[in-house]
């Protein structure tokens, strides 16, 4: 084990743990938005107490996300100072903008939102909460957008003396074909992990306390974890044809497919050898690879063995295949967990059709992991999207190795990320304490009434 291992491994961690909170944060602060909106144009005070409900789970996991990801961005100063030296005029742009524009947006008008309960005209508040639901989202898509340089570098050239990618076209990142499908697949399994949460609370308490305020969230809530998994569905088949476009090698090692086939048969499941070279036994759906790869059922899909040959001629000796049974199983369990989630979510909406109550025991007990197994969906997609561009720290540019801090030594790594898992080991201890106890107590007692005056300030600071 050397310096580069513990700062991968480091690096994996903290974006896998700040990832927690990144999708629950989209996705719950439109929805949110969407219960006060219906409360203003109704007037009926249960969709007030479910925004109040809703409305601190999703400040809890905000406070979250904020504090994870500023320790995840030291990182780069820290651990990757080569990799910083080289990106950081192109990452400089989106991230300045993503943090001046898109932070701003969000952060000010949810302290706005949190705090101007009884100060702010009520269509004043509302658009708090819609702007902050605005920002989030713009503040993905400019992350995104670093991100999907990653992938597929376009808008730049590098700098012969002093070997740094310098930003040519910014139009061109921003625009990058990676980042036009992965923006809208990345805010669609956002909304399928905040609908599954909505549903399951709500389903929760609607089952084993009765409580029939609950139901119009479960409503809310199903429909948009179905409609959220049909999104991505289909966004991830266009980025699918996008992936083996631009990194056919990842698309192999999804497959674990080592030779070239015409048409390639898609593998539900693959039992090998314990070095992953040799196929032992196979399930496979014919065709279906090709489909997924180039959009025709015949189509080529170039193996692993194939692309390493290719790779070796064309950037020198070396392994660019990343670890296959990693990419191979967590695209299978993004795809299956995102699935089990909508099958769930499918099953409580039909259960308390017609103003029923279900009283299934199993469905009770689903609502314990219905949250969890679309963001587990969205983490496995992006083990899978970061892992299966392996050995690259950008595609074509810059290898993994070559991106790692040269001054810091082993001792200093560790040291740093011992830190960071203890750290965030305490914080998921009071996250996950701070969201039961919340979830658990219901919604929030009857507001009193207000005079009929749509300018009046609120008055329902609990």
């Amino acid at each position: 084990m050397d310096a580069l291992d513990v700062a991968r491994w480091q690096f994996g961690v903290t974006t896998v743990y700040h990832f927690l909170f990144v999708p629950l944060t989209i996705g719950l602060s439109t929805l949110v938005a969407v219960l006060q909106t219906v409360w203003l144009r109704t007037g009926d005070d249960r969709y007030l107490r479910l925004t109040k409900f809703y409305g601190k789970l999703f400040l809890i996991n905000f406070a979250m996300g904020i504090v994870t990801g500023i320790v995840q961005e030291f990182q780069f100063g820290m651990n990757w100072s080569d990799y910083s030296r080289f990106v950081g005029d192109i990452f400089g742009a989106p991230l300045a903008i993503e943090a001046l524009l898109a932070f701003f947006l969000e952060s000010t008008f949810l302290g706005l939102w949190i705090f101007g309960w009884d100060r702010l005209p009520k269509r004043v508040h509302l658009a708090c909460i819609w702007i902050a639901a605005i920002g989030s989202t713009v503040s993905a898509y400019f992350i995104l957008a670093a991100n999907s340089w990653m992938q597929n570098p376009v808008g730049y050239r590098v700098d012969p003396e002093t070997g740094r990618a310098e930003l040519t076209d910014f139009m061109a990142v921003l625009t990058n074909k990676v980042t036009l499908i992965t923006f809208p697949h990345t805010i669609a399994g956002a909304f399928l992990v905040a609908g599954a949460l909505m549903t399951a609370v709500g389903l929760w308490h609607l089952m084993k306390h009765r409580t029939e305020e609950f139901r119009p969230a479960v409503k809310l809530g199903a429909w948009v974890t179905l409609i959220a998994a049909a999104t991505v569905a289909i966004t991830g088949d266009t980025q699918g044809k996008i992936m083996t476009e631009v990194q056919p090698m990842k698309m192999a090692a999804a497959e674990a497919l080592y030779q070239t086939e015409q048409p390639a048969a898609f593998s539900v499941l693959t039992v090998g050898t314990l070095d992953g070279s040799r196929e032992i036994f196979a399930l496979k759906i014919p065709y279906l690879l090709s489909w997924l790869g180039t959009g025709d059922p015949n189509g080529t899909v170039h193996g692993i063995d194939d692309l390493q040959a290719q790779y070796t001629a064309q950037y020198g000796p070396g392994d660019y295949s990343p670890v296959i049974p990693v990419t191979y199983w967590t695209f299978r369990l993004m795809i299956g967990l995102g699935m089990a989630g909508a099958l769930i979510a499918l099953i409580a909406l039909w259960a308390q059709r017609r103003g029923r109550i279900p009283t299934n025991r199993w469905l009770l007990r689903s609502t314990l992991i219905l949250p969890v197994l679309p963001l587990l969906a969205n983490i496995s997609g992006w083990v899978f999207t970061e892992m299966g561009r392996q050995p690259w720290l950008v595609f074509g540019e810059m290898l993994t190795r070559d991106g790692v801090s040269r001054s810091v030594s082993l001792t200093e790594v560790l040291t740093s990320f011992t830190a960071f898992t203890l750290l965030y080991a305490a914080l998921a201890i009071v996250e996950v304490k701070l969201l039961l106890r919340y979830a658990k107590a219901g919604l929030p007692p009857v507001a009193p009434p207000l005079e009929d005056d749509a300018d009046r300030p609120l008055a329902f600071a609990y």
